[in-house]
């Protein structure tokens, strides 16, 4: 198993330039983390960290495979990861809403690059995380179609109840006819309006 210290690179006794790193990724290193949504692979991060005087600058190469939940059947499927990503560590003592850029401490002697690779391999996933066609869980896909609750159906009137009427265009239509609502407050099966009630009161 690897040690986190294997993803902290001391940047003090650096010079100025470029260095080159490389960092091969196995299971453990996702095992580690809790709520992984990743829970196994094989990675390889080449990393090219420039130092400047108040600033370093990382360029992040991965490329390999990682097991995940299937969006469809949640069992483990594997999918490609691969990308190339930019990270800018600044000095400064005020936090920044840039994802990419990470601000260090004025005393910090050390980057630990533990949680830079994991968030890296986390955006390279694919939008979504499928088996190939054919290659689901059917009897998870048949357990889930079981269990997920049916939609309403919007064809069907009687799923509606009296929440759904539209109360403004209802207001606009018993003004329409006084002699229509008249008619309809009298019939003791309809609704009654209290705003009826209250005008024949004015009488």
């Amino acid at each position: 198993m690897k040690s986190e210290k294997e993803y902290i690179i001391p940047f003090i006794g650096l010079k100025l330039g470029f260095h080159e790193y490389h960092f091969d990724i196995r299971d453990s290193f996702f095992e580690e983390r809790d709520y992984s949504i990743v829970h196994n692979g094989k990675v390889t991060v080449q990393l090219i960290l420039e130092k400047k005087e108040t600033m370093m600058i990382g360029e992040f190469s991965i490329a390999g495979s990682v097991s995940t939940e299937c969006d469809r059947c949640t069992d483990m499927v594997e999918v490609l990861v691969k990308g190339d990503y930019r990270l800018v560590y600044k000095f400064d003592t005020e936090p920044s809403d840039d994802e990419t850029l990470i601000v260090l401490h004025p005393d910090d002697y050390e980057l630990d690059l533990h949680d830079n690779i994991y968030e890296l391999i986390t955006v390279s996933l694919p939008t979504r995380l499928l088996h190939p066609k054919g290659e689901c869980n059917e009897e998870m896909l048949e357990l889930l179609k079981k269990y997920t609750l049916p939609q309403p159906n919007e064809d069907d009137d009687d799923d509606y109840g009296d929440d759904d009427w539209d109360e403004d265009d209802e207001d606009d239509e018993d003004w329409e006819d006084e002699d229509e609502e008249d008619a309809d407050d009298e019939d003791d099966d309809g609704p009654i309006d209290s705003r009826w009630n209250a005008l024949k009161n004015l009488n």
